[in-house]
Parts: structure tokens; C-alpha cells; sequence
């Protein structure tokens, strides 16, 4: 799928991997957040596996990747269709504002309609504003809070 701004979506191919990482490190380290090698190694391997419940798209713009989405489909109790999970949503620097982050987010609507899912959601910091400016746009607030325990 291209975009009318020239945006190219498309799945993650094994070739992507050198692209991939540095977007994903960024987005890592933009949430402060670091991952043992091997995490990171078997994310990429899920990607890339059809077998898998967990997808992954690219953005690329004048012949570079410059955008990641993962996204994964779970049941719910509340609906006969899965939930999509977007989980993660990162663009490089440049890629900022110029309708990257608008088309992959859109590339996993159509992608989860296709597939019967009930609704797309995601999380995001309550400090990552720059990134809400988008979010109110193309989706509501779901009003609730997240808890956690982590093991």
C-alpha cells in the first residue's frame, strides 16, 4: 500500500532487519526502557514467523524505512471478534510529521477490519503529548487506567 503523501506500508521482510533495529532501539530508549539481546532477537523472529499472532509493518519514504508498527490479535469476552493490539508505533526523527505515524496506524485499521477484528487499540505514556496530537485524531480515549504486576 502507498499512501498519497508516497508512504509505502508493507510487511516486515528478513532483509529489514538492519532497518528495523534502530528504529526499535529508539523506541526503546524513548521509553526509557532496555531489553535483554535475546528479547529482542526473539521479537524480531515473531515478526517474521506467519505462524505467530504478533505482525509487524514498515513505513518507508524516498526508498528508507522510517516507521515500525507491531500489532497483535487477542479474544475478548466482550466481543465474538478479536481485539487488535497496536504495540508498539515509532518513526525516525525525520519522519516526524510528514503522515508516517497517520499511515501505519491506518495500514493496521484496514489490516484488522480484513481479519474481523472488533477494534484496534493501544497504550501510550501520558507524557508522549507530540504523539496524543495524532492519537486524537484518528481514535478515541478509552477512559480507562492501566494496572500492572510485573514477574
Amino acid at each position: 500500500m502507498t499512501t498519497k503523501d508516497g508512504i509505502e506500508i508493507r510487511p516486515y521482510t528478513s532483509d529489514d532487519r538492519a532497518a528495523w533495529d534502530p528504529l526499535w532501539q529508539g523506541y526503546l530508549t524513548f521509553y526509557k526502557a532496555s531489553l535483554a539481546p535475546e528479547v529482542t532477537e526473539t521479537t524480531w523472529r515473531r515478526l517474521l514467523d506467519p505462524a505467530e499472532p504478533m505482525h509487524g509493518l514498515v513505513a518507508v519514504l524516498d526508498g528508507e524505512v522510517v516507521g515500525i508498527v507491531h500489532f497483535l490479535y487477542h479474544r475478548s469476552t466482550w466481543t465474538t471478534g478479536d481485539y487488535c493490539y497496536l504495540q508498539d508505533l515509532f518513526t525516525s526523527e525525520k519522519a516526524r510529521n510528514r503522515g508516517v505515524g497517520r499511515a501505519l496506524i491506518e495500514a493496521v485499521y484496514e489490516r484488522a477490519q480484513a481479519q474481523g477484528a472488533s477494534r484496534v487499540y493501544w497504550l501510550t505514556h501520558e507524557t508522549n503529548t507530540s504523539a496524543q496530537v495524532l492519537y486524537e485524531k484518528v481514535a478515541a480515549r478509552s477512559g480507562f487506567i492501566q494496572y500492572r504486576k510485573v514477574f
